[in-house]
């Protein structure tokens, strides 16, 4: 299945400056590996070494959060859009 993978800005260098990219992947799980097989380095920001994904990593299946479907093991459709959303952090505390 074609998927489309919205990279972030701050994984762009990775992914040879792309803003997007087109992968072929049953779910998300294949999805990461693919990103790896095509872009060395990629798994490493969004899984950690037990294949969970990172606390400060987000995954969205068109614009809903794959930790409130089935997580990595979420299956993808033809056509389906994942975008990938490194987490904010930080600010000034409201007194």
């Amino acid at each position: 299945m074609a998927i489309t993978v919205r990279i972030p800005t701050p994984l762009r260098r990775i992914a040879n400056g792309q803003g997007e990219v087109s992968i072929e992947a049953k779910n998300i799980k294949e999805a990461i590996e693919a990103l790896e097989a095509n872009y060395p380095g990629f798994k490493e920001r969004l899984v950690d070494e037990n294949g969970e994904l990172r606390r400060f990593v987000n995954l969205y299946l068109n614009d809903e959060d794959i930790r409130f479907l089935k997580g990595i093991d979420t299956e993808l459709k033809d056509g389906d859009t994942l975008s990938i959303v490194p987490a904010i952090a930080g600010g000034r505390p409201q007194n």
